[in-house]
Parts: structure tokens; C-alpha cells; sequence
């Protein structure tokens, strides 16, 4: 593999790892609260779509990106009156915010497959860009890459360094210990819930927007999925899931990459199976109960909360 490939190669796990880690941080922080939110895969396409749209209206990029958010943070409030409001079950409400999504997202995008838009705008640095090697590697990307790996900095020193972020962790590990010091439970909860339900509609958007322009059905092709994988393989820690969303992103990448090399006698579909057979093997070994107490999972992980009256 010569230089004039690797590159580009590495710059497209870049992207492709970008809109995993706008879904996964979200969700991470929604976890860290105690909330199970297996909507994730909806809220991504329902941004993907919701931006695409606005985009193609208005061509302006940043109202795009707030339709996404928008989007993400509509569905995640649905989620939310169900879920936590009408203490509904949190995996099945999940699961439904999925269908709902991809059915939302079709039916809007109908009119929309196979059109195209600009691509989000590179940032080029100058004196940086121009830089062998480390220019392309590093300075030559559009804002959203940047977004999301300060958003991973961003949280992880939210929740460790800040009074909120200990409380957001307090309710995720002991919901009847925090609500009986006075902290609103469901309140945290709630905005936990939202601030991912706008990250997975960011990550959408990226799709959409950025790493392939255009909008087609069902474009997130189970990224959702892999992002709440990723959660779980990054021990609920930010730092991880930047981590983990690149070396995704890379699985993801290096799959097509065999496939369009033809440099290993190996079916495409098996190929492009890859990601998703990584994904089953890390939640097929982290699901024990002592895999699980090492990982430090929220001990309010899915339970619901109720007031006492």
C-alpha cells in the first residue's frame, strides 16, 4: 500500500468514524444517567433525512445541521415521555423509536433519493494544510470532524470535572439515592435523553451531509446499532469511544477497501459482514455479569424510576 493510497485511506476512516462518534457520545452520556435508549438508529435517520432536507431547501449548512439536531431531539423527547414520564418499558420504547424512525425517514425521503447536495466545506488551515503528511492527516477536514472529537474532550471533563456531571452520574448509579438529596431525577434524565437524541441527529446529518452527500433509504445501515456497541466497548468513558469509533471506523473502511482491491479471495458479502460480526463478538463477550461489574456499567442501566407518592 503506497503512500498516495494510505493516506486517503486514513482520511476516510476519519469521516466514517465521525458520525459513529456524534451517535455513541450522546448515547454515553444518556447511559451515564441510567437511561437505555435503543433508538438510536431511528434518531440518526430522522436527522440524516431532516438536514438533507432543510439543506436542499435552503442550502445553508448550519441551518441543516440545526434541523438534524432537531430531529434527533424530537424523537428523543418522544422517547422520553414514554420512557420516563410513563415509566414505559426503556428496551421496548427503544426498539419502537427505531421502527418509528426508519419509517418517518423513508417516507420523508421520498422525494429526496438520489439528489445530491454540496458537501460540508473542508477547513483548511493555512501554512498547516500544505504540510506533508500531517497536512492532509490532520488539517483538511470540515468542521463536524473537529465537533466531535472537542465533543468527546467536552464530555468526558463535563462528567468528571463538574458538579453536573457528578450529579448526571449519581442519578445513572443511584436514582433513590439522588432523588432522596433532592436532585429531579427524571429532569436529569430528560436532559441526558435530549443531548443524545441531537448528537445521533448530528451524526445522521453527517451522513447525509458530508461523508456521502446525498440521501438514500435506510442510509445509516445499522451505524446506530454499532454506536450503542460502542458504548458499552468504551466502558461508558469518552475517551474510549473516540477510541473505539475509529477503530470501528477503520473495520468499516478496510472492508471496502478489500473489496475494491480484490486483494484477498474472499466473498464481498462476507466482507461486508465485518463490522457487524465485530460488533456481536464485543457484546457477546462483555454481556457477562462479571464482564459487566469490570466495565463499571450504571447500576440504574435501564431501570425505571419512579416517585414515591
Amino acid at each position: 500500500m503506497t503512500g498516495g493510497v494510505l493516506i486517503p485511506l486514513l482520511q476516510t476512516v476519519v469521516t466514517s468514524a465521525t458520525p459513529l462518534l456524534f451517535a455513541a457520545l450522546g448515547e454515553l452520556v444518556a447511559e451515564r444517567s441510567g437511561v437505555l435508549n435503543l433508538g438510536v438508529e431511528g434518531m440518526m435517520l430522522a436527522g440524516a433525512v431532516f438536514g438533507f432536507a432543510v439543506m436542499t431547501a435552503t442550502g445553508s449548512d448550519t441551518l441543516a445541521l440545526l434541523a438534524a439536531a432537531a430531529a434527533g431531539t424530537t424523537l428523543a423527547l418522544l422517547f422520553g415521555v414514554l420512557a420516563l414520564t410513563l415509566a414505559a418499558s426503556q428496551v421496548a420504547t427503544g426498539l419502537a423509536l427505531t421502527i418509528f424512525g426508519t419509517g418517518l425517514s423513508t417516507l420523508i425521503g421520498a422525494r429526496y433519493t438520489g439528489r445530491t447536495v454540496p458537501p460540508l466545506p473542508r477547513l483548511d488551515v493555512p501554512g498547516l494544510s500544505e504540510l506533508p503528511v500531517i497536512g492532509p492527516l490532520l488539517f483538511r477536514y470540515d468542521a463536524m470532524v473537529y465537533l466531535s472529537v472537542a465533543s468527546a474532550f467536552a464530555i468526558g471533563w463535563f462528567l468528571r470535572r463538574t458538579r453536573g456531571g457528578m450529579v448526571l452520574r449519581a442519578v445513572g448509579e443511584s436514582d433513590v439515592s439522588a432523588h432522596s438529596i433532592g436532585h429531579p431525577v427524571i429532569r436529569i434524565r430528560y436532559l441526558a435523553v435530549l443531548f443524545g437524541g441531537a448528537m445521533a441527529g448530528l451524526g445522521g446529518a453527517y451522513l447525509s451531509l458530508a461523508y456521502t452527500p446525498l440521501w438514500a433509504e435506510q442510509m445509516t445501515a445499522g451505524r446506530g446499532w454499532i454506536a450503542l456497541a460502542l458504548v458499552v466497548f468504551a466502558a461508558w468513558r469518552p475517551g474510549r469511544a473516540l477510541m473505539g469509533a475509529y477503530l470501528f471506523g477503520g473495520i468499516t473502511v478496510l472492508q471496502l477497501y478489500l473489496q475494491g482491491s480484490g486483494l484477498v479471495a474472499i466473498p464481498t458479502q462476507i466482507l461486508a459482514m465485518v463490522p457487524y460480526i465485530a460488533t456481536i463478538v464485543v457484546l457477546t463477550v462483555i454481556s457477562s455479569a462479571s464482564a459487566r461489574s469490570r466495565l463499571s456499567a450504571p447500576a440504574c442501566l435501564g431501570k425505571t424510576f419512579r416517585v414515591a407518592t
